[in-house]
């Protein structure tokens, strides 16, 4: 859904930019993209061309958050200092995908688990629009699939690469649970709300390799 222009936007109105409303949200800036273009939150667009939100709609998704959601925000922080961590060890240097993708394409991939861990802290706390959460999802791992198969990646490569990122947020939800004591059970359904968002991007990831995108004829002549 296009954005609308500050001229069609609500009069007397406080407005935010992209990156202070990220930092309300605690989210990076590509997921309040995708937030916006499917309809998720409301954005309009200055005469330059800018995202600004209404203060108000942003304070609404902070809110309308439950206390689980809130005590999963720390989620993006733990995931990607412990990806950075195991980035750097042997096993992990030593896996196939690691060696055939490039610092490049790994300095690319990085974000993916900060992005995971905020699309899975927000489906942890909305009790409502978890559909569009998990299309989001679904998109994002369609990005990064294009991204690794142009790349020469082999998909089983690729599905061990994710499969990397997936175990880093995993126990990065299991470490939040013990911080914010939760019981076993409630850190159990916690796990599994978290495993649905991480299998719809694995589901958009392979699909990619699917169906790559369409080349023109004057683009690969």
């Amino acid at each position: 859904m296009a954005a609308k222009t500050i001229a069609s936007a609500p009069e007397d109105v406080r407005w935010l930019t992209l990156g202070k409303a990220c930092r309300v949200l605690g989210v990076d800036e590509s997921t309040l993209r995708r937030w916006a273009d499917s309809g998720h939150v409301r954005a309009f667009r200055t005469p330059g061309g800018h995202r600004r939100f209404v203060e108000t709609d942003i304070q609404e998704l902070v809110t309308g958050r439950s206390r689980d959601g809130e005590s999963y925000r720390e989620l993006g922080d733990m995931a990607v200092t412990r990806i950075r961590r195991q980035l750097h060890r042997r096993p992990v240097q030593d896996a196939p995908w690691y060696a055939t993708v490039d610092e490049t394409m790994r300095s690319r991939l990085r974000p993916l688990g900060r992005q995971l861990a905020s699309l899975a802290a927000d489906y942890l706390g909305r009790r409502s629009r978890r559909t569009v959460l998990l299309e989001t999802a679904r998109e994002l791992g369609k990005e990064y699939g294009h991204e690794l198969a142009a790349s020469g990646l082999p998909l089983a490569q690729a599905v061990e690469a994710f499969i990397f990122f997936r175990r880093s947020l995993d126990d990065s939800t299991k470490q939040a649970s013990q911080r914010q004591g939760l019981s076993a059970e409630e850190a159990m359904g916690a796990c599994e709300q978290v495993n649905a968002i991480a299998d719809q991007v694995l589901i958009g990831l392979t699909e990619a390799y699917e169906k790559p995108p369409k080349v023109s004829k004057k683009a690969k002549g």
